[in-house]
């Protein structure tokens, strides 16, 4: 019983102006202030920062979201005669015309996939269909417009390659410690390690156990 107090609650926290709808939250995860999502699936102990927005997109655990960032920014319609919400969205300004199911669908068609422990910097942009893969990095006002590969650093507009995270074979390693699966008594014992061992050290450590 006295191990329980180790742990926190881990029921999700939701700021009272944040706008959710059609989502599936993980243990420990934070949603801030006026952060808009709509049928988003979050990961365990995943946040999102103040202001940011997500749409048809399924988010992995442990991942930073930093404010004012947009996964999967809103498509519209540029080959119809406007792209304005008129034609998708016409329930908007008009009786008896509804929404455009077919547009919403090819929406839903093109979800945004985003690994574990990836950080999306302030401000940045992904676009439909994309998938980051686990423990990348998106620079602050990136546009990501095509995939990004595990451990690897993207910035600009659109995003480019900057460099990796780590080496090829401490990637692959830390691709198949899953360590974001880890119970949390296990997290709990590897924090200290985790803050303190150099990557290759801390891998040594606990592919042993």
């Amino acid at each position: 019983m006295a191990d329980d107090l180790r742990f926190t609650d881990d029921e999700p926290r939701i700021h009272p102006t944040a706008e959710l709808k059609g989502c599936r939250l993980g243990r420990h995860v934070s949603v801030g202030e006026r952060v808009i999502l709509r049928e988003v699936t979050v990961g365990d102990y995943s946040y999102f920062e103040r202001h940011a927005e997500g749409i048809y997109a399924r988010i992995g655990k442990f991942c930073s979201i930093a404010a004012n960032s947009r996964i999967n920014a809103l498509e519209h319609p540029l080959e119809r005669v406007t792209t304005h919400k008129l034609t998708y969205r016409p329930n908007e300004y008009f009786r008896y015309l509804g929404v455009d199911q077919a547009f919403r669908e090819r929406r839903r068609a093109r979800p945004v996939t985003v690994g574990h422990d990836v950080w999306i910097g302030h401000g940045a942009v992904i676009l439909p269909g994309v998938t980051i893969g686990n423990g990348a990095a998106v620079g602050a006002n990136a546009v990501v417009t095509k995939d990004v590969a595990a451990y690897t650093i993207v910035a600009g507009s659109p995003a480019r390659l900057l460099r990796p995270r780590f080496a090829a074979d401490i990637a692959a390693r830390l691709e198949r410690l899953a360590w974001w699966d880890w119970p949390r008594e296990r997290l709990f014992e590897a924090v200290p390690d985790m803050q303190a061992l150099e990557i290759g050290a801390f891998l040594d450590k606990w592919e042993a156990r």
